[in-house]
């Protein structure tokens, strides 16, 4: 909840412990170069980002087996919040004033009650917008381990298209594929490279959980500058996510930021 994430928030403010929150994206190459590009300056001024993000539905029933109150659980909260947080960063200069939203629930309301899909729109403070869709409802076939996410962002003097679907590499077999955070035997074809956290090689995690947990030895060791997303960030992210959802419930545009109270609404 908003409110328990402002308590923890207030609690690491008062202590002035150096907390950090590793959305994994944030450690693989392309966003890091993607980053860079917007922080310098090469497309000028961003004034357009959209992001839809495609999922296996494995991800969606295995976290609405898991609750009692299907209402809480989300696809912008559980599986959004990774498209949000790695635009934001990159727009972490903007300043977000307001979001439309609406979902849908023709797949998974009749299996466990839950939501299909969220789109909508922020709009910044100078005009520039992000527009995101999400999908959790993708069938059980789909190849997608869990995670398939297509990226652009626009500026007045460029643009920027991340590919992230993680088609250039496709497992085609007679052998089921396991992968994914709630595995399904009939899973016969799968985009290698599209487990978030990485993927296991000669015994070994190889990939962007493995470069965070380094990442993060070395903020802690060394006091190096890391990626890392900040407990503010995250709790920013944490209410987007809820505003995309309040929106979509209240089915009308909602300024921004919101607070605890506008959740319960």
């Amino acid at each position: 909840e908003l409110s328990e994430s402002e308590r923890v928030l207030r609690a690491i403010h008062k202590s002035g412990v150096d907390a950090v929150v590793g959305y994994t994206q944030r450690f693989r190459r392309r966003w890091l170069t993607a980053k860079e590009k917007v922080r310098t300056g090469q497309l000028g001024d961003v004034t357009l980002v959209t992001s839809r993000a495609f999922m296996n539905r494995l991800v969606a029933l295995d976290n609405y087996k898991r609750t009692n109150d299907p209402t809480q659980i989300s696809p912008m909260v559980i599986s959004g919040t990774h498209a949000l947080d790695i635009v934001m960063w990159m727009m972490e200069a903007k300043r977000p004033v307001e979001i439309y939203a609406r979902s849908v629930n023709k797949a998974l309301a009749p299996i466990c009650k839950g939501t299909d899909a969220t789109a909508g729109v922020i709009t910044f403070e100078d005009g520039s917008l992000y527009h995101a869709s999400i999908s959790w409802a993708l069938p059980i076939v789909w190849p997608g381990a869990v995670y398939s996410l297509e990226v652009g962002v626009v500026g007045t003097e460029g643009v920027l298209t991340i590919d992230d679907t993680h088609r250039d590499v496709v497992l085609a077999t007679n052998i089921s594929q396991g992968e994914g955070y709630a595995p399904d035997a009939s899973r016969r074809v799968d985009f290698l490279g599209s487990y978030p956290p990485g993927d296991i090689a000669l015994g070994e995690l190889w990939g962007p959980v493995r470069d965070e947990t380094n990442s993060w030895l070395s903020r802690l060791a060394l006091g190096h500058a890391t990626p890392h997303a900040t407990a503010a960030q995250a709790h920013n992210r944490l209410m987007l996510t809820k505003a995309f959802d309040l929106s979509a419930r209240l089915k009308r545009a909602i300024p921004l930021p919101i607070t605890p109270e506008h959740e319960k609404h």
